[in-house]
């Protein structure tokens, strides 16, 4: 992302960001290339805030058709059925994003992400997946890591009104203010699977109840062969078992996974719309941050419930939490 200056055109146009956070951390985001896979309400939200904040490309893949469904959370997407009848999620958000922001390349690319190869994700400098499978969110995660050049990698998923958020820079190193000082720091961050695979007993007892009730549902989905937010309240008997297996071989009370909150995963997998400009909007702050090297980045989930409004961030880096 060094190179060349920024224009005098785009020097005009984010004119106000760059009083915000200085030339050269815009001119790092104009020389960024993003890969978003899996189009949702929150994603559509992450890509708006980052198209306006001026990225220098971000290419989108989801081979979805767009149906009347996808309208209750995905403000890009035309009301109008003859419109979007019979186009995919990614080229009716492509066409949206270009009016936001003339400045920024947004493209399409085809195809089932699982079978593209570490050239492909070589091509960019953050990856952000939604809408995928717990073996693919490994995968991908995995294929980024093992490339010679560093690609901050995020998975974002919103169900019912939470949400969540993974992050993984590897060793990634910042500057941040304290009082007139700018101190240089770094975090070194795990994979997704190796955040996951710390033993619930070793975790803090005051961590996020989303946090497991999120793995059991994804664990589920896994064993059943289920696309994500493809379950109902019909599933709910299935989940409380694996939920109960899972303390058992975890050695966690069952109590610390409420049933109620399973309930409401299951009841209703789709994403709450309030939700996804939350969820969406600190995701972009997020990769912002990791691309520009400014500002402490969370390390490494952030979890978000409508139902009380708080945003928790949780570092499973070790067998602490945060």
């Amino acid at each position: 992302m060094d190179g060349e200056e920024l224009t005098e055109q785009e020097t005009a146009l984010y004119d106000r960001q760059i009083r915000v956070w200085g030339a050269d951390a815009q001119r790092r985001l104009s020389k960024a290339h993003i890969l978003v896979c899996g189009i949702n309400g929150t994603t559509a939200e992450f890509c708006k805030n980052i198209v306006l904040a001026g990225v220098g490309s971000l290419t989108l893949v989801d081979d979805r058709v767009a149906t009347e469904e996808a309208l209750s959370a995905n403000f890009l997407i035309p009301s109008d059925e003859s419109v979007y009848g019979g186009k995919t999620l990614t080229e009716l958000c492509r066409d949206s994003l270009k009016d936001f922001n003339p400045m920024v390349r947004v493209s399409v690319e085809k195809g089932d992400l699982s079978n593209f190869g570490g050239e492909f994700y070589s091509k960019f400098d953050v990856v952000v997946i939604s809408c995928c499978s717990l073996s693919t969110k490994k995968l991908i995660n995995e294929k980024c890591r093992k490339l010679s050049k560093r690609v901050a990698f995020y998975t974002v998923d919103c169900r019912d009104s939470c949400g969540e958020i993974f992050v993984d820079l590897q060793l990634h190193k910042y500057s941040k203010q304290k009082l007139e000082e700018t101190i240089e720091c770094q975090h070194n961050y795990p994979s997704f699977e190796e955040s996951i695979s710390v033993p619930w007993k070793a975790l803090p007892r005051k961590m996020s109840k989303l946090y497991f009730a999120m793995r059991v549902i994804e664990r589920f989905e896994d064993a059943e062969q289920r696309k994500p937010g493809e379950v109902s309240i019909a599933d709910l008997p299935g989940v409380l078992k694996l939920k109960n297996e899972f303390c058992e071989a975890q050695s966690l009370k069952e109590s610390h996974i409420p049933d109620a909150l399973l309930e409401r995963l299951v009841t209703d997998p789709r994403e709450f719309p309030p939700v996804c400009p939350i969820i969406g909007g600190i995701l972009g702050q997020e990769v912002i941050k990791a691309i520009s090297g400014k500002g402490e980045p969370l390390k490494n989930f952030f979890f978000f419930d409508a139902m009380d409004g708080k945003g928790i961030i949780e570092d499973l880096s070790n067998n602490t939490g945060s």
